[in-house]
């Protein structure tokens, strides 16, 4: 089956972008933000004041649009109380060009509960509060270390950030000349306890600086026996103690090494949005690289295997934006798909058509509908991700069976 709420993140991710690009002559776009324990008259009797308010702007069409924005806003708000989310109206004289302006208006009932009132006017819609949900605040503490450098980073969501990287002066196990096993072991012992508490002291920084409430747990990795010496040192904070998840083994201590721990701690995060995509982007690299013929990849060739119903699973980049133009012939009743602009049916030439174009993600996602394919959303904030998009054009798909298409 779809994965409906992914599917829903990707329409909201692209209906943001939509009101992001309109823009407006002055501050005339109004963003309303409306909670559900806000009181609707209340919201009203602000309008309405606002609207004698704008009576005093100098500007006549600056004026007329701003109090037009304030009316089709009062029409609208039939609510005896927000929706359980609550909503947001974006308002205002939009520039068509030409110099052109259409009064718009746009609904979006968000997919997380708004926290606060606002009433927004400006030359640009506010969208900060709903872009905020589009984020996966959890946010992990990473350290890797070993005897010769240490690397403090954090995941946040889906991205791996590094943040300090620290190098140490502890000497190799050969000891000079002329220095007893006794003294050298000494100095040895000495030299690793600083590296040790000057990483405790960078990874408590960082993490200890995170919002509490987003702060998952400490995962903690490195070669053993060393990992475990650090770890028993109770070098960290004593409330990151209380959150380590666990102790990894990974063969690099630096950036690499972080996601080498995101990748090796895989069962701890099992409940992340990271893992389970990291995981469908290595089985769909692991079948292109195989013999399986299970693994494809373009618009064109995943559309004809939908269709037959060959795909078990529709793989999709979150950022990839892709459109199909038909033209349909009124005269002769040709159809079909077209790559450039035409002003004429290519089989009878009449200029009685229609052009229409189509969003092709949702147009892939109807046939999944149609057909109980799975559908999975990729971000780009992991290497995987990004080379979805980049590599492969962002649409991919896993077959039940070869086909051959």
């Amino acid at each position: 089956m779809s994965e409906k709420p992914a599917f829903n993140k990707y329409e909201f991710k692209r209906k943001l972008e939509a009101i992001r690009s309109k823009k407006g002559r002055g501050t005339e776009l109004i963003s309303l933000y409306i909670p559900h324990d806000k009181q609707i008259p209340d919201v009203t009797h602000q309008l309405k004041n606002e609207h004698g308010q704008a009576s005093n702007i100098k500007s006549k069409m600056t004026k007329t649009n701003v109090q037009g924005a304030l009316d089709s806003l009062l029409s609208r708000i039939r609510y005896n109380k927000a929706p359980e989310n609550g909503i947001v109206y974006f308002t205002g004289a939009v520039d068509v060009g030409a110099n052109k302006t259409s009064m718009e208006t746009i609904i979006v009932e968000p997919p997380f509960p708004i926290t606060s009132y606002k009433y927004h006017c400006d030359s640009t819609f506010y969208l900060e509060p709903l872009e905020e949900m589009l984020k996966d605040v959890k946010t992990y503490g990473l350290l890797v270390l070993d005897m010769r450098e240490a690397t403090v980073g954090l995941l946040v969501g889906k991205k791996i950030e590094t943040y300090r990287k620290l190098t140490s002066s502890v000497p190799g196990k050969q000891r000079k000349g002329g220095q007893s096993a006794q003294r050298f072991q000494q100095l040895r012992l000495i030299a690793i306890h600083d590296f040790f508490k000057r990483i405790g002291d960078a990874a408590s920084d960082v993490f200890m600086a995170v919002d509490h409430k987003n702060f998952e747990g400490v995962l903690l990795g490195g070669p053993s026996p060393t990992k475990e010496k650090f770890d028993s040192g109770d070098f960290l904070h004593h409330e990151l103690l209380k959150k380590k998840l666990g102790l990894f083994d990974v063969s690099y201590t630096d950036e690499s090494g972080l996601s080498e721990l995101v990748d090796a701690a895989g069962d701890k995060l099992s409940d992340i949005e990271l893992i389970a995509e990291k995981k469908i982007m290595q089985r769909f690299l692991s079948e292109l690289v195989s013999d399986s013929e299970k693994a494809i990849y373009g618009i064109k060739q995943v559309q004809e295997n939908l269709k037959v119903g060959a795909v078990e699973m529709l793989i999709i980049s979150e950022d990839v934006r892709a459109t199909t133009t038909n033209l349909n012939c009124n005269s002769c009743g040709f159809s079909n798909e077209i790559q450039n602009k035409m002003n004429h049916c290519p089989e009878c030439k009449s200029d009685n058509i229609s052009i229409k174009t189509i969003d092709a993600v949702n147009e892939l996602i109807d046939i999944c509908e149609e057909m109980k394919t799975e559908v999975a959303f990729i971000s780009t904030d992991f290497e995987e991700g990004s080379q979805l998009l980049n590599a492969f054009g962002g649409i991919v798909a896993l077959l039940r069976y070869k086909t051959g298409i």
